[in-house]
């Protein structure tokens, strides 16, 4: 009990210094920001989870001290989620015939992007229409400040600068003639995009917290079995499929979706998280059918290329190939997966 308090306690103070310098608002500080769940999924999974929920509770009393809400935000969005995905992934009960049934990594995917949902709606909920107009207002300035460059024209030559139009020109007059009535346009265009931006927000921040979180865990637990102390047998990733009854939260966040206000936030966040499992479980998928084929190298290599050529249109793909796996479950069970 003493050793995973002192670890935990360790482990909690990191993070919280991890999670903290974003204050600083460096490029720096905003990589260390990104580290800061992993010393509490390592001593969850290389200790035991009481040790991270020790950690959880001690980064967040120790930012809570330097802001209130920074130490709460770092608790739910960061700190209990990495709690309970460690916990998760040390589940586990003997079968009769003395070997170990493990938590399903397919079941562990569906739980972390059911914890990203989670997090981020506790996060955002309270303030979500301060958090709107902050976010319309910092989207619609950046996206007038990029069409004000794409119309400023070219340092005239000196030849030219007698004919400019005077400094109290409006911008029609000094736009084209086939362009001076299409002023009024650009803004219109203008909020609507910020407006869609907004809109589907929510789903890119689940989205990229889901991914996120994979991550996390994938990374410590090679951490942790480096070292030796990973008390589960590194599972079998590419055969992993998550159960059906995920279907049920998609149909569940489509018609969520479809309403106005923050039950729809809520439903297009509940489909960025699902997008993102869905994804992941399609690389999966790829992985397992592409086995012991001599072509696998290349098919894997043209995979990732694509996906980082496309600027990650490719993952609307992926993500079908993923809901298509899991509703069909057309491959071949592993009848000794998740057991030593």
């Amino acid at each position: 009990m003493t050793q995973f308090l002192g670890i935990g306690i360790g482990a909690g103070l990191v993070s919280a210094l991890l999670f903290g310098v974003l204050l600083k608002g460096t490029l720096l500080s905003i990589v260390l920001y990104l580290l800061a769940p992993l010393p509490i999924l390592i001593v969850g999974l290389g200790w035991s989870h009481k040790a991270a929920l020790v950690a959880a509770i001690t980064g967040a009393v120790a930012l809570a001290f330097l802001q209130p809400f920074l130490g709460l935000g770092f608790l739910a969005y960061l700190a209990l989620p990495a709690w309970w995905l460690a916990y998760l992934a040390l589940l586990g009960r003997p079968n009769a015939d003395g070997t170990m049934e493990w938590y399903p990594t397919g079941r562990l995917l569906a739980w972390t992007a059911g914890t990203a949902f989670v997090a981020v709606t506790v996060i955002a909920a309270p303030n979500y229409s301060e958090l709107q107009i902050r976010l319309r207002a910092t989207v619609l300035e950046a996206v007038k400040l990029q069409s004000q460059d794409r119309i400023v024209p070219q340092t005239p030559s000196k030849e030219s600068q007698s004919q400019l139009p005077s400094a109290s020109d409006t911008v029609a007059e000094k736009l084209p003639k086939d362009q001076s009535s299409n002023v009024e346009s650009p803004s219109e265009l203008q909020v609507k995009l910020v407006e869609s931006f907004v809109a589907i927000a929510p789903a890119f921040a689940t989205h990229a917290l889901t991914t996120l979180l994979t991550l996390y865990l994938w990374v410590s637990a090679r951490i942790v079995r480096v070292s030796g102390r990973l008390p589960r047998p590194w599972p079998d990733i590419p055969s992993t499929k998550m159960p059906r009854t995920i279907l049920g939260l998609l149909a569940a966040g489509i018609i969520l979706a479809s309403a106005s206000g923050s039950i729809g936030a809520l439903g297009i966040a509940l489909l960025g998280a699902l997008a993102a499992a869905f994804q992941l479980q399609g690389l999966a998928a790829f992985h397992d059918r592409s086995r012991f084929l001599p072509a696998r190298p290349a098919l894997l290599f043209g995979l990732y290329f694509v996906l980082l050529a496309t600027n990650g249109v490719a993952l609307f793909a992926l993500t079908l190939f993923g809901l298509a796996d899991t509703a069909f479950n057309r491959r071949r069970p592993k009848e000794d997966a998740g057991r030593t």
